[in-house]
């Protein structure tokens, strides 16, 4: 999924077009070329996107403001604004301008109307289940969260869309979803493995939440939304936290794979204790860092683990970065997660022993960089789906 937002794309000009002159037949008569220009519906709903994305950019104008900041007339602009009033996406705010004295005509500003609707940012992960609602500045509407028993968390899911839905007075167009879980890439449902740390069951969010939108919903896995949140075009993720996972980013675009599940990397065999050949997964078992009861990795204790410990995780760390290096050949590797910054360090002195290397550097420090990857998404495909409506 390419993660920038889309723009229309620019319309060539033709031989009848103003700006390229057309050469006149023998008989002095324009060409058949020359009669040919936009329909007078595409011309007016181009102008109405851009008149809708300076209002997003902006969030109030005049329609004099409009006509200056698009470069378009004022009267085109007041057309526009007319327009896009009669079929409730703009609306008159109320205020004006001071007019009168020199000052001009009073001017009334002009806003996107609240009926123009919001989208929805999930989070589903061992911390909980946030969820959202966003408008289309991307300032948050309503909110909720819940901390559930794994048993109960399609209820809780449930519990707090509903919540937000009843909490938000317009309509909610779509919803975006990050669940710490491998994801299948066609029916949007978690995928069991074995040693996934949070398995919730057959979790279905796509069934729960459709229910509370209007239009779909966008399932991912917490890893590839938070690579989607680095703002890179070609590297590879790489998480290590209480789970392990790895997202690919080519062109722009998260590599999912057939089923969806590149990146799990738990599995991977990798460089053990005296060099033995191990899963990854298994790693932290035989070091005694696993929470009781689960495969969750005991990040507290890892960092207080010996120097030798530290050494051998990074060993480990370095025989998957390898892995990583010799299938996607990224640009960089961004370490990522609850522990791998702070091991930084030790898993580049590792990956200076392989045979190939590129660049590795710590994620930038945030709060939940899978939230920040949800909201992006959901604030752009909100605003896509405004426009597309035109």
């Amino acid at each position: 999924m390419n993660f920038e937002r889309s723009q229309p794309a620019p319309v060539s000009p033709t031989p009848g077009d103003p700006a390229v002159p057309s050469s006149p037949d023998p008989a002095g008569a324009a060409s058949p070329d020359s009669a040919r220009a936009p329909s007078q519906d595409l011309v007016r709903a181009l102008t109405d996107e851009r008149v809708i994305r300076a209002l997003i950019d902006h969030r109030r104008l005049t329609r004099a403001e409009l006509a200056a900041e698009i470069g378009i007339s004022k009267p085109t602009a007041g057309e526009s604004v007319r327009r896009l009033t009669e079929r409730g996406l703009v609306a008159d705010t109320g205020e004006r301008t001071p007019g009168g004295r020199g000052r001009g005509r009073v001017g009334s500003y002009y806003a996107l109307a609240p009926a123009i609707g919001g989208a929805l940012a999930v989070t589903i992960g061992p911390e909980g289940i946030v969820a959202e609602c966003l408008d289309v500045y991307g300032d948050g509407i309503a909110s909720a969260t819940r901390h559930p028993e794994p048993s109960r968390v399609g209820a809780a899911l449930a519990e707090a869309v509903s919540e937000v839905r009843d909490l938000t007075p317009q309509p909610i167009r779509l919803a975006v979803v990050s669940a710490a879980d491998p994801v299948d890439r066609v029916t949007g449902r978690l995928v069991q493995l074995p040693d996934s740390p949070f398995l919730v069951g057959e979790l279905d969010p796509v069934a729960i939440i459709c229910a509370y939108v209007d239009g779909p919903v966008i399932v991912d896995n917490d890893v590839n939304w938070a690579a989607a949140a680095q703002g890179r075009r070609d590297f590879a993720y790489l998480y290590l936290g209480e789970g392990l996972g790895a997202a690919i980013v080519d062109d722009g675009g998260i590599r999912r794979g057939s089923s969806g599940l590149t990146g799990e990397i738990s599995h991977l065999l990798t460089v053990g204790p005296q060099g033995r050949a191990i899963a990854f997964i298994d790693l932290f078992g035989e070091l005694g860092l696993r929470k009781p009861g689960t495969t969750a990795i005991d990040v507290p204790r890892l960092k207080e683990s010996s120097t030798a410990v530290r050494e051998t995780i990074a060993t480990a760390v370095g025989g998957v970065i390898a892995a990583v290096i010799a299938l996607a050949d990224p640009e960089d590797i961004v370490v990522g997660g609850s522990w791998g910054p702070f091991l930084i360090g030790e898993i580049r002195a590792a990956a200076a022993r392989l045979p190939r290397q590129v660049p590795l550097r710590a994620a930038a420090p945030t709060g939940s960089p899978a939230s920040v990857g949800v909201r992006a998404e959901a604030i752009s495909r909100l605003r896509a789906s405004i426009t597309a409506d035109l």
